[in-house]
């Protein structure tokens, strides 16, 4: 599973922060990484120029996965930290629910009687 870390020019994007950023997609795809062709995560501050507020750091992870579209999750909270494991969090539901729907579906039905 590649893993693309993108930030705004309002946040610094260090190697340290993409580390811990992929270390967190990781952990939380671990599971689905078969079925996982790549992430993309794209941090912003959405209000760096005012400096106030709360739930300003938005974290938008997209996964591909093998013969699929897209799926992308946004998550808003007060820290970088916060946003990265809160995406990633709704992100893995998101693909478990889309991979679970597909094996349904794939699982063939009961003869009629």
């Amino acid at each position: 599973m590649h893993i693309q870390f993108n930030t705004d020019s309002n946040i610094k994007g260090d190697t340290d922060l993409a580390a811990k950023t992929k270390a967190v997609v990781m952990a939380t795809l671990d599971r689905l990484s078969d079925r996982i062709t790549s992430v993309e995560v794209y941090l912003a501050d959405e209000n760096s120029d005012q400096k106030v507020g709360t739930q300003t750091i938005r974290c938008v992870m997209e996964a591909r996965l093998t013969g699929l579209s897209p799926l992308a999750v946004t998550n808003h909270a007060d820290s970088v930290e916060e946003a990265v494991d809160g995406a990633a969090d709704k992100l893995e539901r998101v693909l478990q629910s889309t991979l679970g729907r597909l094996e349904t579906l794939q699982e063939e039905p009961p003869p009629i009687e």
